[in-house]
C-alpha cells in the first residue's frame, strides 16, 4: 500500500511525501509528486513531518505494572495521610488474596518507610511500595509471611527480623507474589501518542521469559532490549538486541573487577555496555573499569545524574554516549534543590556542557520513573525550571530544536538524528503545526499522526 502526504513541512519546506513498502520513496516541492492510484491521502496542512522519536531510556514491563498500580509519591501524594489513603482505597477494589502495589514513592512523603509504618495502617492484604528509584521495594508484614525467608534477599536489621525493604532483586521478588496481567498494548498506544517510533527497554534483565513477553506484545513501536550478558542470543520478532546493561547499585556498589568482569562478558558477546550510572562514585567505578578493559562504539553511560566538571573530558576521550534524563529536572527539582548539597547542584542532569565539550548525548525518559512524554522531555530541557518554578542547573540549558534532535537518534546510534529522506525507514511524527511553532510551546497534543513502517498508528 502507497501512503501520500500532501504539504508536509519537512526540514522547513513544504512538500509532498510518498511512502511505499514500508520506506520513503519520493520527497519533492508540493505538487510536484503524483498520487499512486488507491494510494491513501493524508493532507498535512503545513504541518511538520518528522522521525519517529526515539525514546533511548524505557522500561517497558514495568510502565505496564505501573499503570496497574497506585500512585505513592509526589506531585500527586504529598504526605503520608494522603498515601494511607490512597493505599486503603484500593484494597476495596481488590478482589481477596490480590497485593497492592504502588509506585513512585519519596522519603519526601513520610520519610523512609519500612514494614511497620504499612502495618500501622491496618490493610489485611499484602502491600508492596517501590520507591521512585526504581532500586528499593518496601514490603508490608502481610507480605513478607507470603516470601520464602530462607536465602532471601531482604534486608535484615540488627537482630536478624527483615525490615520490609528489599534493594533491587526484582526478579526474585515477581517470581514470589501473584501473576497480574499487564496491558503492554496500551503503553504502545501511549507511546505512539507522543510521536514515539521505537524505544530502547534499559531494564537489566536476566530472564528470557521477559523477552518473550515483549516479543508476544501488540506494541506496534521498534523495541530494543539491553538486558544481561548472560541471555542467549536467539531471533525474536519484532525486537532488536542492543547493549548490555550493567547496574552500578549506590547502595550496594560492586568492586571495579565486578565491573570490569560485567564489560568482558559483554565484550565477548560482541555487544556494549549501558552502564547504569547515578552518583559520583559509581561514574568514577565505571570509568576506571573502562580503563581497565576499553571502550566499544555504542558504549553509553545510562542517567549520569551527577557528572563532576572535571570527568567531562575522559567521557569525550573514550567516546562515550550519556542517554540522560532532563525531564527529571522539572519533575524532581524541588526535591533536589532541599537534599542536594549546594556544591553538588551544578553536577545534576549535565546537558549543555556535555555537548559544548564534544559528548555524545541522546535522552530517554526512564519511563515509568520519569513521565514517558518526550514532548515535556524537550521542555526540561530548554527550560530546566523545577515543579515549582525554580532554576535547576540553568547553565546547562540547550534550545529545544537541539533537544529534539536528542530524540531522533535510532537505537544503534543514538546521537545521529535520522532524516525524513528517500530510502529512509518510513517512521514517522506528523504534527499539525509547523516545527517551530511546536517548539515554541513543546507539546504533545500536536501530534497528529505516527507512522511505523509506512503503516499509520
Amino acid at each position: 500500500m502507497t501512503l501520500f502526504l500532501h504539504d508536509a513541512e519537512v526540514d522547513g519546506a513544504r512538500c509532498d511525501v510518498t511512502i511505499a513498502g514500508g520506506v520513503i520513496r519520493d520527497v519533492a516541492g508540493v505538487s510536484r509528486l503524483a498520487e499512486d492510484a488507491g494510494a491513501e491521502v493524508i493532507d498535512a496542512a503545513g504541518g511538520a513531518l518528522l522521525p519517529g522519536l526515539h525514546d533511548h531510556h524505557v522500561h517497558l514491563l514495568a510502565m505496564a505494572a505501573a499503570d496497574a498500580s497506585v500512585v505513592a509519591g509526589p506531585p500527586a501524594i504529598l504526605d503520608g495521610g494522603a498515601l494511607g489513603a490512597a493505599l486503603r482505597a484500593e484494597h476495596t477494589k481488590l478482589p481477596a488474596g490480590a497485593w497492592i502495589r504502588a509506585v513512585g514513592y519519596h522519603d519526601s512523603v513520610a520519610g523512609p518507610i519500612d514494614r511497620e509504618w504499612l502495618d500501622a495502617l491496618g490493610i489485611p492484604r499484602p502491600i508492596r511500595v517501590q520507591h521512585r528509584s526504581g532500586a528499593l521495594w518496601i514490603l508490608s508484614s502481610a507480605a513478607l509471611a507470603a516470601l520464602p525467608t530462607a536465602s532471601s534477599p531482604l534486608e535484615l536489621d540488627a537482630s536478624g527480623r527483615p525490615t520490609g525493604r528489599l534493594y533491587r532483586h526484582d526478579d526474585w521478588l515477581r517470581d514470589h507474589v501473584p501473576h497480574r496481567a499487564l496491558d503492554l498494548a496500551a503503553v504502545g498506544r501511549r507511546l505512539l501518542g507522543f510521536g514515539v517510533t521505537g524505544v530502547t527497554d534499559l531494564t537489566p534483565t536476566t530472564a528470557v521469559a521477559d523477552l518473550d513477553t515483549l516479543a508476544a506484545a501488540d506494541l506496534d513501536v521498534r523495541v530494543t532490549v539491553t538486558g544481561a550478558a548472560s541471555l542467549p542470543e536467539s531471533a525474536r520478532p519484532g525486537l532488536s538486541r542492543g547493549p548490555v546493561k550493567v547496574v552500578i547499585d549506590d547502595h550496594d556498589l560492586p568492586p571495579l573487577e565486578w565491573i570490569a568482569d560485567q564489560f568482558r562478558a559483554a565484550r565477548r558477546a560482541r555487544r556494549a555496555v549501558a552502564v547504569h550510572c547515578v552518583s559520583r562514585v559509581a561514574l568514577v567505578l565505571a570509568l576506571a573499569a573502562w580503563d581497565e578493559v576499553g571502550a566499544v562504539e555504542g558504549d553509553r553511560i545510562e542517567h549520569g545524574a551527577v557528572i563532576p566538571l572535571e570527568l567531562i573530558g575522559d567521557i569525550r576521550d573514550l567516546g562515550l554516549i550519556v542517554v540522560t534524563q532532563p525531564n527529571f529536572v522539572a519533575e524532581r527539582g524541588d526535591e533536589y534543590l532541599a537534599d542536594v548539597e549546594p556544591d553538588d547542584r551544578p553536577d545534576l542532569w549535565r546537558c549543555g556542557t556535555l555537548i559544548d565539550a564534544g559528548v555524545g548525548v541522546a535522552f530517554g525518559s526512564d519511563a515509568p520513573y520519569g513521565d514517558p512524554d518526550p514532548w515535556a522531555l524537550i521542555a526540561a530541557a530548554t527550560q530546566r525550571r523545577s515543579r515549582l518554578g525554580a532554576p535547576v542547573g540553568p547553565s546547562e540549558r540547550i534550545g529545544a530544536a537541539d533537544a529534539l534532535r536528542r530524540m531522533l537518534g535510532g537505537p544503534t546510534d543514538p546521537t545521529r538524528p535520522r532524516r525524513v529522506a528517500p530510502g529512509a525507514v518510513a517512521d514517522l511524527c506528523l504534527l499539525d503545526r509547523p516545527l517551530g511553532e511546536q517548539l515554541t510551546a513543546p507539546t504533545a497534543s500536536a501530534v497528529r499522526a505516527t507512522i511505523v513502517g509506512g503503516r499509520i498508528s
